[in-house]
């Protein structure tokens, strides 16, 4: 995820006659430049690689003692890339890159290589040239790229000294050999960025439903500009012990079959982090009855009964936004059912289930991509919820839900489930 700019005013020098220019005037003044244009690039592009920046192996250097003839040898082919802020990072010429990681675990450890923007201004030389080219720095780690940092290529390396191989399948890199799989191309920033988590009950009822989540999530950004999620979608216990570690996603993802049960803590932590404007997406069976019926009480208890998405209006931004659905799609010969209360998106059918790969590799693709675009428009809502709701900047009330009752609310449901 690619922070925007912090909120924080440029200041312009102001030129009149007899202006005195010093240094510290002409710096700021040209700064001024370079920290506009880089707004600019921060607010509507995404970090990453240009062109080039390609990595060959290659024969230790003639040069060099024979200990540091291993098979190591990487060399950084030139290129651009952009950093999150805009700097631009240039390597005009080839690069010799020796690989020095010694891996002391017995297990092989990832290895990422990395370039970095470095301002002439931090460099300490004897001497300072009149015009002082940008640099930039190339090296090597053993944690993740940071935000400043753009990836060149990463290598599962292994214990000892092992040498370095290209890869049989650039596409299924093996232990030693480069992968370029994880490299970021620069591109236009998504408007619209949804964080997303998976809640988990103690025993996982269903193993592929945070791989299906996965797919859908990956999906965002083939088939809409405007939509993108995080590369990393985190696991949450379910219940949730503290609505703090929730409030930061726009959706919480719950699939199952068993009953939801809440204490009146839990209900008090769920109906903050909806008040919040958050969105939990709860998936059940067409004959959980069971499920369906705690669904609709806890719906009951927050005072926000469920409405059949068929009944609002038809231009529901999960109908409409961003993929039109005039009718739900029928998955496993069964159609799908959204009800909707507040915050709280209830999904009757197998919907998941058709967001990725089956295990007998048998859904039509036609099911997959419609799968993938009604989850879309769900994640549209919980985002666009999420933004309005905190564009009001009201304090969020923590007062406990009332804990009323409907009798015919069940009945309901099961009447707009069979029409």
């Amino acid at each position: 995820m690619y922070h925007p700019p912090q909120i924080q005013p440029l200041e312009r020098l102001q030129i009149e006659d007899g202006l005195m220019i010093n240094a510290e005037r002409w710096k700021r003044s040209h700064d001024y430049h370079r920290q506009r244009q880089n707004i600019h690039y921060q607010s509507l592009n995404q970090p990453g690689i240009v062109r080039g920046l390609g990595v060959s192996l290659i024969l230790a250097p003639p040069d060099v003692p024979s200990q540091y003839n291993d098979g190591r040898w990487l060399q950084i082919q030139p290129g651009i890339a952009i950093d999150l802020v805009g700097n631009p990072i240039v390597v005009s010429q080839a690069i010799d890159f020796h690989l020095a990681a010694d891996i002391t675990e017995e297990k092989p450890r990832l290895i990422y290589i990395v370039v970095s923007y470095v301002d002439p201004e931090n460099l300490q030389r004897k001497q300072v040239q009149e015009f002082e080219p940008e640099s930039f720095r190339i090296y090597e780690k053993t944690i993740p790229p940071d935000a400043m940092e753009v990836e060149l290529c990463r290598i599962l390396l292994q214990p000892g000294l092992v040498s370095l191989q290209n890869p049989q399948d650039v596409f299924f890199p093996g232990l030693n050999s480069l992968d370029f799989r994880y490299r970021t191309i620069a591109r236009s920033r998504p408007t619209n960025i949804v964080r997303v988590a998976h809640l988990e009950t103690t025993q996982l009822e269903n193993p592929n439903s945070f791989a299906n989540l996965s797919y859908l999530i990956k999906s965002t950004a083939n088939l809409t500009y405007t939509l993108q999620g995080t590369e990393r979608i985190d696991r949450l216990v379910y219940p949730l012990q503290d609505v703090t570690t929730a409030i930061d996603y726009d959706l919480l993802f719950l699939t199952g079959r068993q009953p939801l049960t809440l204490g009146l803590q839990e209900l008090t932590d769920l109906k903050s982090y909806l008040d919040t404007g958050g969105v939990l997406l709860v998936e059940s069976p067409t004959d959980a009855v069971n499920r369906l019926e705690s669904i609709m009480d806890l719906t009951d208890k927050l005072g926000t009964p469920l409405e059949d998405l068929r009944r609002l209006d038809r231009n529901h931004p999960m109908r409409t936004q961003p993929f039109l659905f005039a009718a739900l799609p029928i998955f496993n010969q069964k159609p799908i059912q959204i009800l909707i209360a507040g915050g709280i998106v209830l999904v009757i059918g197998d919907l998941s289930a058709c967001w990725g790969l089956d295990e007998k590799l048998s859904l039509p693709r036609e099911t997959i991509r419609s799968a993938q675009e009604l989850g879309i428009n769900i994640l549209h809502f919980a985002w666009a919820r999420r933004q309005m709701t905190q564009l009001q900047r009201q304090t969020i009330s923590l007062t406990p839900p009332t804990t009323s009752t409907k009798p015919d609310a069940l009945k309901s449901l099961f009447n707009k489930l069979e029409q």
